[in-house]
């Protein structure tokens, strides 16, 4: 019944994440947190990452571990954690959604920063940020950097705000990997892996830097036409 009401969208366990693949992740402070301490002590988990590395795959498998603990659990995106709390507003019962919103023990919030919010969508995440604030843990995925949160959010000052309560208490964990689903296509050969031989991508430096070796090396020509 807990993993019903959690509305996970998939069921991964931690069993079946690939270290290996993501050698950038720690499987020792995983197993720490499957332990779900953070849980009760009301800290925040933040997994950070570019898509396809497994961020969505471990909050999920973190999320049942939690339940097997012991504590409630509920699973949304943050498109539509949003667009949740702004209909909520508009039919002035935000108070009671965000009463709902505090009582699960861990709220993931999967792909936050997919999607810029709009300024007034930032405020309503901030109030949510502000009610579970050291009373209930959270988890968030995110595709972008913690410094980059200023322009997910669209207000400077609330997206501060945001940040300070967040990593007060948190765990931070950025994945720097290659896209599951890229390499099995490659692996598919549905994707050609690139080659020292396919140059520099364009508008990369080394382009850069060749166009400015044959510019140097070009004779002088007798004048230009436009």
């Amino acid at each position: 019944m807990a993993l019903k009401l959690a509305h996970f969208p998939a069921v991964k366990e931690l069993a079946g994440f690939d270290f290996e693949a993501q050698p950038s992740i720690d499987p020792k402070q995983i197993r720490d947190l499957a332990a779900s301490r953070w849980i009760a002590n009301g800290e925040n988990v933040l997994l950070l990452g570019p898509p396809g590395v497994g961020k969505t795959h471990l909050s999920i498998a973190l999320g049942r571990e939690a339940i097997l603990a012991g504590y409630t659990v509920q699973f949304t995106t943050a498109t539509t954690l949003v667009a949740g709390m702004a209909k909520a507003h508009g039919e002035r019962r935000l108070d009671e959604k965000l009463l709902a919103l505090a009582k699960p023990k861990l709220l993931i919030v999967d792909e936050l920063g997919y999607l810029p919010l709009e300024p007034d969508a930032a405020r309503l995440f901030f109030q949510l940020v502000s009610r579970r604030y050291e009373t209930g843990a959270m988890l968030i995925t995110s595709n972008r950097s913690v410094a980059e949160w200023g322009t997910v959010f669209a207000d400077p000052v609330v997206a501060t705000a945001i940040v300070d309560r967040l990593l007060h208490h948190s765990h931070v964990l950025t994945i720097r990997g290659d896209s599951y689903r890229l390499r099995a296509k490659r692996k598919s050969g549905l994707i050609k892996p690139p080659t020292a031989g396919d140059g520099p991508p364009v508008g990369s430096a080394s382009l850069r830097r060749e166009a400015t070796i044959k510019r140097h090396h070009e004779p002088d020509g007798g004048g230009s036409s436009s």
